[in-house]
């Protein structure tokens, strides 16, 4: 059984504080972006557009998502590595995974939107895939973590595949599969009405994989992790260089399309191409050399958001939209609720858009309001072990 990873992993020598340090100094700066972009919703700012200063405040977010669940994967390696047992780690799995779930459908959606109608929308997001991923990862954590995470890269480099799917079944049942079906991979099928499916689950279930078998390398001794860091990490930016410049060059040209750079960096979120996560995980991963070692108030900064990611993640889109509301009675006379009762597909008039110095203004107080409550919290949870149900915020 050991032979195919059955055993449970053996605690390691090394489990330095540097090396939980790099992943919630990179999950904290993933966090902090994150922010920007949910603000940018609340702004009516379209995602991304012809203007440098559009693009990028959208481009820069897009390393979100993908850090957000390769991270995910490897803070479940870290955690296995804890407990010492696969059947606790499954069953953490599972509970957490799920609780997820039913917090994006209940509690999230509510804050995007403050509204309990479900008749006219219904928003599977990245917390409802990421649980998801981690119910996924329940079998996932059988494997040796390297094969783990060579199936997840596997997943991720053959995700079209997935689309074909249905193509399989013959053709009264492909409609009514491939409905189901678009909540795994999108296969050009309608799912049920009002039911917004934003984040499917290929191709990341494979990234979080694959970060549960990035974990192995955190575990080596410091220089040949900082060289496989930098040697993964580059090597992912080259290819994404050299592939989607490729790809750009053999395409016939048209006066309106983006200039080479902001074609090359304008890749496909939903869902997420190969392309896309060369292009976020690559500069992620290089970076751990960095955070591992950081110092000083900012590696502590986000620190503190990399420490509870959950509790952050539900605090920033209340707070997000309570701010909107303000900003909207102070400038208009009128709260405007009605623009976010279909959030984050906010639809605002053009001459009620926020510009992008009140944008960045209203984030910047939002991070420094969650700093105090996450700091708080942190200390709150570390301060109380006993409570075992704060592990699952």
């Amino acid at each position: 059984m050991a032979a195919i990873g059955l055993a449970p992993v053996p605690e390691p020598k090394l489990t330095g504080s540097a090396r939980i340090q790099s992943v919630d100094i990179i999950r904290g700066l993933i966090m902090v972006l994150m922010v920007i972009d949910h603000v940018r919703v609340y702004s009516g700012l379209p995602p991304g557009g012809p203007s440098p200063g559009i693009f990028f405040t959208r481009w820069i977010t897009h390393f979100c998502a993908s850090g957000f669940t390769f991270f995910a994967g490897t803070s479940i390696f870290l955690y296995g590595l804890k407990l010492g047992s696969k059947a606790e780690l499954v069953r953490y799995l599972l509970t957490r995974g799920l609780l997820l779930v039913v917090l994006e459908v209940t509690v999230i959606r509510f804050f995007w939107t403050f509204s309990l109608d479900y008749s006219g929308f219904i928003l599977f997001g990245v917390i409802w895939m990421l649980g998801w991923c981690m119910v996924l990862m329940a079998a996932f954590i059988w494997l040796r973590p390297a094969i783990a995470g060579i199936v997840g890269l596997l997943i991720v480099a053959f995700q079209d595949f997935f689309a074909k799917v249905p193509a399989v079944l013959p053709g009264p049942s492909q409609a009514s599969f491939g409905k189901f079906w678009e909540f795994i991979y999108k296969s050009g099928f309608e799912t049920w009405p009002d039911m917004n499916v934003l984040y499917v689950i290929v191709p990341w279930c494979g990234v979080m994989a694959a970060g549960y078998g990035f974990g192995e390398i955190l575990l080596m001794d410091p220089a040949r992790r900082r060289r496989l860091c930098l040697a993964l990490g580059l090597s992912a930016i080259v290819l994404f260089i050299v592939i989607g410049s490729i790809i750009i060059s053999q395409k016939v040209g048209d006066p309106d399309e983006l200039p080479f750079v902001l074609q090359l960096l304008n890749q496909r979120k939903y869902p997420a191409s190969q392309l896309y996560l060369l292009m976020t995980l690559g500069p992620l991963v290089a970076l751990i050399p960095l955070a591992e070692n950081a110092k000083g108030w900012l590696s502590s900064f986000l620190k503190v958001f990399g420490q509870v990611p959950l509790f952050f993640y539900l605090m920033h889109i209340l707070l997000i939209h309570l701010s909107a509301l303000v900003v909207n009675l102070t400038l208009y006379g009128n709260i405007h609720q009605e623009w976010y009762e279909v959030a984050p597909y906010t639809q605002i008039p053009e001459q009620f858009r926020w510009g992008l110095p009140l944008l960045y203004a209203v984030f910047v107080a939002e991070i420094a309001l969650l700093y105090l409550i996450c700091r708080w919290y942190a200390t709150y949870k570390r301060n109380h072990p006993e409570m075992k149900w704060l592990k699952y915020l």
